[in-house]
Formats: structure tokens, sequence, C-alpha cells
């Protein structure tokens, strides 16, 4: 539900609050956050830093624990090698996530933009706090940027820039790193940027995308690029969890006078929460603003406020539009949530049994085009076969090749079958049955691909014979 403000009803819903209307950006200047939800953000972003810069140096059976190698069609993903021909296990792993990512946000909102996403823990966390550091809170960042160029100006944005270009230098390393690969990014490193060029280049040019994003594009990524931040309107309803402002009990607003017995609503329209927030908006207004990431920043701002005045937390806390209007508790299970619940239980199970019975090698076997059978004169049949091995797993396997469902031989052409670990083998061979074990002319024959004793995969071909 909007609140009328004092001037335009509803005016906010007709632009973001960072554009003008005259189109023109308007940059915002957020207060310093602080407070305890605000620690713990800071806990909770500091958790996941450390977990994204440590994850490619871990691995799991010799393989990382996150690889989207675009480029080889090679993904890792907790330490399993998928390749395309994995795709639909790929599919319905995306499908549940994204099943799982409208269940969360019917449920909780947008609490995964304020909390966990990159963009905002890199911003808020890495970025804002050495501005801080380096230009001062938002009054001494408005007046340092008025000010004409001198020294003091000089060398605080140029350290700032020095320091933003750095980090993001070293996040572009990052990001590179869990798509080739740890162990390839050191060999670009160690053997220079003049033998890796398109690997360097691709270093600068992130560089310069990361610098831009967060040193000058900032929220607008959140409010016009995101498409998770579109689709909120979407997937959020009035029983959906939100940073919310209890208008019931803060309107009328009015101005705290020192002597004056208060006939207004607990809100003193101090203003805290709009200076506090990172995207420029007045949580004041309504629920469900496209530009809230429910960082709860305001709420840490108006808690402090409240403390000071004597009045009870909360007037603006996590809760559902419902909750609010109706004046109750938030209830978290209502029929969308089940039904989200139980289908995205049913993708994990369908999806835990493709990857519990997912064989450790794929083969695919056919007849050399061209070829026809071959008699022998002791009375078998033979035909020529082309054999193409891919290795899901971080070992090297030697491979042998039985008949499953008939008597006969299998003979390779050349040397022995090795599938290199995460590679691939080539492969011809000739497999030669009895005419009599035959049953028509192009018979259906099995073929078990074996390592050592184990088998690892079977794969169906057909078998070319004469007419009896």
């Amino acid at each position: 539900m909007a609140i009328k403000s004092h001037t335009a009803p509803d005016e906010f819903r007709d632009h973001i609050s960072t554009v003008d209307e005259h189109g023109k950006r308007v940059w915002v200047y957020p207060k310093k956050p602080k407070g305890k939800l605000y620690d713990y953000r800071k806990w909770v972003s500091y958790g996941l830093l450390t977990l994204l810069f440590i994850g490619p140096f871990i691995k799991i059976n010799g393989l990382p624990l996150l690889m989207l190698n675009i480029v080889e069609r090679k993904f890792v993903i907790f330490g399993v090698l998928f390749w395309p021909q994995d795709f639909f296990i790929l599919v319905l792993a995306f499908l549940a996530l994204v099943v799982f990512i409208i269940l969360f946000t019917v449920v909780y909102g947008r609490l995964f933009c304020g909390w966990v996403c990159p963009q905002t823990i890199f911003l808020e966390m890495v970025f804002r706090r050495i501005e801080y550091l380096i230009e001062g809170d938002y009054t001494k960042q408005r007046a340092l940027n008025k000010m004409p160029w001198n020294t003091e100006k000089i060398l605080k944005k140029s350290s700032k820039t020095a320091i933003f270009l750095l980090i993001s230098f070293v996040i572009s390393n990052l990001f590179l790193a869990y798509i080739i690969g740890i162990d390839e990014l050191k060999k670009v490193i160690v053997e220079g940027p003049l033998n890796h060029m398109a690997g360097f280049g691709s270093l600068l040019a992130f560089t310069g995308v990361f610098y831009w994003v967060f040193a000058y594009f900032r929220e607008q990524v959140c409010t016009i690029v995101c498409p998770y931040g579109r689709l909120q309107g979407v997937m959020l309803d009035k029983k959906s969890l939100t940073v919310a402002y209890d208008y019931g009990r803060g309107e009328p607003r009015g101005k705290l006078r020192k002597g004056q017995e208060r006939t207004d609503g607990d809100c003193i329209d101090c203003h805290q929460c709009v200076q506090v927030c990172p995207t420029g908006i007045d949580i004041r207004n309504g629920a469900q603003q496209l530009e809230c990431i429910n960082c709860t920043a305001c709420i840490d701002a108006c808690n402090d406020i409240m403390r000071m005045i004597d009045k009870p937390e909360g007037l603006i806390r996590y809760d559902s539009e419902e909750a609010i209007a109706e004046g109750r508790q938030w209830k978290l299970f209502t029929p969308r949530v089940m039904g989200y619940s139980a289908v995205l239980m049913l993708l994990m199970v369908v999806l835990t049994t493709l990857l519990l019975t997912r064989d450790d090698a794929q083969a695919t076997i056919l007849r050399t085009p061209g070829q026809l059978y071959q008699k022998t004169e002791q009375g078998t049949v033979k035909n020529l076969y082309n054999i193409s091995v891919i290795n899901k797993t971080n070992f090297d396997m030697p491979l042998t090749l039985k008949l499953h469902n008939t008597d006969g031989t299998i003979q390779m052409v050349g040397s022995e079958l090795v599938l290199p670990a995460q590679g691939k083998a080539d492969g011809v061979f000739f497999a030669e049955i009895p005419q009599d074990q035959l049953t028509g002319m192009n018979a259906k024959i099995e073929i078990g691909v074996y390592h050592g004793g184990d088998l690892i995969t079977t794969q169906d071909t057909k078998f070319l014979a004469p007419a009896k």
C-alpha cells in the first residue's frame, strides 16, 4: 500500500528515484549505515567474500569446486564434471534453481539482493566502505564533488581511483579463475601476458567493466539491468516478507517539538531512512518499490531514532504488506508457498536420482560409415565400429569392451583405448559374432565399456549381417 505524501500522491511510481524529470542521473550519496542489522550484514558479506575468494583453490577429487568453462564446454559443479552430453541434467538443475529463487522471493522478498548478491556485497561492503574511508560520509562526499579541483580533491580522487582499479583487477582474476580454472590462470600469470594475449585482454576488459560498475553505474545495476529486480513485481505478493513501513503506527507524520504534547504518529519525519538508503528511495511510500533491495539500512536508522525518542522499535521492519494492513503476525506457510515447495521437492528428487545414476563415462559407438560386414571362414561376421568416450572423472581409465547380449569378441584396431582424465578418447574396433547368433540383417547388440572389472557404461548399436 502506498502512503500518500504531503506533496504528490504516488508520484514516486512514475519514475525511478535516481533519474530526475529531465532524464538526468541523480547521484545518490547514502549516509554511512550503522546498527545491529548492518553488523550482521557485514559478517555475512565477509563470510561470503571469503568463500568466493578461496573457492577456486578448493578441489574435490582433484576437480575445482566450481568452474564454468564456456569456451571448452566443460562445467564443474561441486567437484562433479559435466559435459554438453549432460545438458539435460544442467537444464533440470537450472529449473530447480529458478523454482528455488521464485520460492525464496515469494517468502522472503528481495532478501537475496540486500544480503547475498555479489553486486551488493562488493558495492556496499568493499567499494563504498573504501569511499567512506577516503572521502568521508555523505555530506563530505557531496562537498568534495562540488569543490574546485585542488590538492585535496586530486589526492582523494586519484587514490580512490587507483584502489578501485586494483580491486577491480583482483575481481577480474577471480572471475577468470571460475571460468578457466585456477591452474590455467596461474599458467597465464607465470608465462606472461605476451604468451596469452586473449586471457590478458579478457582480464583488462573485465577490469574496466567492474570498475565502471562499482565506481559509476552502481545502484543502476539493480534498478535498470538486473532481471531479478524487474521480476520481483511478478513474484512478490502481499504475503511476502519485505522491508516495510508500518503506516498505521507512523501516520500522520509530524515533527517532534520539545514541550508539546504529541498527537501525530510515531514517524517524526526525520528523513534518516531516506538519507541512508543506497538506492535513494523513501521506504515510507510503501512496500515493494522497484528500487528497494531489502538491505535493512533504513530499519537500523529508524530503530536508532525510535530509541532516542523513547518509542518502540520496528516502525520500519521485516513484515508483509498484508500483516501490517491487518495488524497481525506474518505467516510463512501459504498455499502458494506450499505449491512451489512441492514442485521444488519433485525437481530435487529427480535431479538427485539422475546424479546418483550418472555414469563416469559416456560412450558413442557407431558403425563406420561406408563399411559393409565381413564374413570369415570360421562362420563369423565382422563389423567395423568407431567409438568416442568422454571421461567425467579426474583420473585416467584404460578401457576394455565386451559384448553383453550375445557371444562374440571385440578386437581393437591399433593401440588399446586409454581414456585421459577430464578428456576424450577415440578408437576403432571390430565386433565379431558367430552368424548363427544373429537374428536378422540388422541386429541390435549391446557393448559394455569396462575400466578394470567395473562396468562404467553401456551402449546399444546395430550389427549388419547377411540374410539367412
